[in-house]
């Protein structure tokens, strides 16, 4: 399959797994789990997946004077950027929390300009803000027939943003290294610096957990956060980022909106409108101008 072929499925596979994972998360957070417990399995589960991974598969060993820009990217992809994010889902609703983490595109810009130089050009500045358009259309205008603002609405959203922000500056850093070494490398890494931060955070949350209290549902809300969120998704993400720039890879986002819509709807939990079609034209309207040409390529 051509490389940038597959990239671009991958991404889109890691859409549909995200965009599942607003209202199934939330099926185990926070009644039988809080967020930053949460987190600190997801991670502990991470690294201890790729770890295995890595060891079956690649046993490529890392240079020393990387291990501090691992460190570094492991802070903004396992670390800060997991903690923010479960916490403000844990606050919010999942439509806004899809509609906050379509900011990352727009920050990718401005980070990547100052952190490597990457050029801003007007095609690619179009196709996003026609992205953000649409992903802001489709929250604003598509029916939502389920309002359930959580517990604190506006600081959850907070959380969502910094998520979105740390995420993106995670993108544009990781990408340095994806020439240097093996994706199952990085990632490894990245979750064993991520789970050395995360792990003060976590684990009083986790001890306070009642096991016993967990429905079936439950439990296969915690198996998909964990094998298809957490592995699966952050595996494929990081072997598209080896192939798009990290604003092309970022601004598949914009689908999350569209993509949760759906599986709302196939789940009897809301009807497709007229703006939601509309957005979809509009979001990937945003897809095409970000990731076509020579946009797309590292």
């Amino acid at each position: 399959m051509n490389k940038v072929l597959f990239a671009h499925l991958a991404l889109a596979a890691v859409q549909i797994i995200y965009a599942a994972s607003y209202t199934i998360a939330k099926i185990a957070m926070p009644q039988y789990i809080q967020p930053f417990g949460f987190i600190l399995i997801r991670v502990f589960t991470g690294c201890v997946l790729f770890w295995l991974a890595h060891l079956i598969f690649i046993r490529e060993k890392i240079k020393r004077q990387d291990i501090g820009y691992l460190m570094i990217c492991g802070i903004f992809g396992a670390g800060v950027n997991q903690l923010t994010f479960f916490k403000g889902l844990s606050l919010t609703t999942p439509i806004d929390a899809s509609l906050i983490v379509t900011t990352c595109p727009i920050m990718v810009l401005p980070i990547a300009a100052v952190l490597i130089g990457e050029r801003i050009t007007w095609r690619r500045l179009v196709g996003i803000l026609l992205g953000a358009a649409g992903a802001v259309f489709l929250i604003l205008y598509g029916k939502n027939v389920v309002d359930n603002p959580g517990e604190n609405r506006a600081l959850g959203n907070i959380y969502l943003f910094l998520n979105a922000s740390f995420y993106a500056t995670y993108l544009v850093l990781v990408k340095s290294l994806l020439k240097k070494y093996h994706p199952l490398t990085i990632v490894k890494w990245v979750f064993t610096f991520g789970l050395i931060l995360v792990f003060p955070f976590g684990i009083q949350e986790l001890m306070v957990v009642e096991w016993a209290t967990f429905t079936q549902g439950v439990w296969w809300s915690v198996f998909y956060i964990l094998f298809f969120v957490t592995f699966i998704a952050f595996l494929f993400n990081i072997l598209a980022l080896r192939v798009v720039s990290p604003a092309a890879a970022s601004a598949y986002i914009y689908s999350q909106p569209f993509l949760a819509t759906i599986i709302a709807m196939l789940a009897g939990k809301d009807m497709i409108s007229v703006p939601q079609v509309l957005a979809c034209l509009l979001i990937f309207a945003g897809l095409y101008l970000v990731s076509s040409r020579q946009e797309n390529v590292a």
